[in-house]
């Protein structure tokens, strides 16, 4: 079961869909979703799917701040989590990025309209910011280097960016783009609880952390201290060229990570079965 986040133009609601107490479309005025709010929408789709445990919750990025958050609220509901190239809270270098994609969506002189395209332009620079961000200056430089040393103009990187943001235009929206990233600035497990160390201590299911060597937007001391301080946690470190789309690109590495860990952690529970 994979659910879409609200928010995204992908289905569930949107910024693009229309307000049911006013029949109006939502644009701008679109309401403000924590993370939190997020699994609380979840946890209804969970009840009227008749879904009493999940055995497995796994998540990266975005999807792995709401699994986090989701095995803190309701900590019997999951056997095992695997959270990948996430983190607790979101860190003040994620927030700037973040910010300022959404500046460049403001900087578009079409956002304020109430119309469908509204800040596409600005979307589209948006993303190619945020490229930065998700890839490294190893992946640049094997994939988009220029092979001519004469090139002084029309630069490989340059097409690349510029593609980037046009192609994510075709199948989204700068609405969309612009409240998600606030949704994810706002994640912080420890909001409203004790602390992010007490919130995290409530997880009771088997735990494996799963960090990209490479990634620059979720660096890997965000998921050395989720395994500090989950009960038991485990964390394994992929090596990528890729960055934080590692988690994306890296499947294999990720599913022979996840297929040890389960198979160490059902040994482990058969053994004093087997003592006995």
């Amino acid at each position: 079961v994979c659910v879409n986040m609200p928010g995204s133009c992908y289905g569930s609601i949107s910024p693009l869909d229309s307000n049911t107490a006013s029949d109006k479309i939502f644009y701008h005025d679109f309401p403000f979703l924590t993370i939190k709010d997020m699994v609380a929408m979840y946890k209804h789709l969970k009840d009227y799917l008749g879904i009493a445990n999940i055995h497995i919750g796994l998540g990266g990025s975005m999807g792995g701040q709401q699994l986090l958050e989701w095995a803190v609220t309701e900590p019997a509901l999951f056997s095992f989590i695997i959270p990948i190239a996430t983190n607790a809270f979101h860190s003040p270098w994620a927030i700037a990025f973040n910010a300022t994609q959404r500046l460049c969506i403001e900087m578009d002189n079409t956002w304020k309209n109430k119309i469908e395209n509204a800040g596409i332009e600005g979307m589209k620079t948006a993303r190619a910011i945020a490229l930065l961000s998700y890839r490294s200056y190893e992946t640049y430089n094997k994939n988009q280097r220029d092979n001519n040393n004469n090139t002084v103009n029309n630069f490989k990187s340059e097409s690349y960016q510029r593609y980037q943001g046009e192609k994510l235009a075709k199948r989204f929206n700068a609405f969309s783009y612009y409240f998600l990233g606030k949704s994810m600035d706002s994640h912080n497990v420890g909001r409203a609880r004790v602390s992010i160390e007490k919130a995290l201590s409530q997880i009771t299911a088997a735990t494996l952390v799963i960090g990209i060597k490479t990634d620059l937007l979720f660096p890997i001391n965000e998921q050395q201290f989720l395994a500090d301080n989950i009960n038991g946690a485990s964390l394994q470190i992929i090596d990528s060229p890729y960055g934080h789309d590692g988690f994306l690109l890296e499947f294999e590495q990720i599913e022979k990570a996840v297929k040890l860990f389960l198979e160490k952690k059902i040994i482990l529970e058969k053994i004093p079965q087997l003592n006995n």
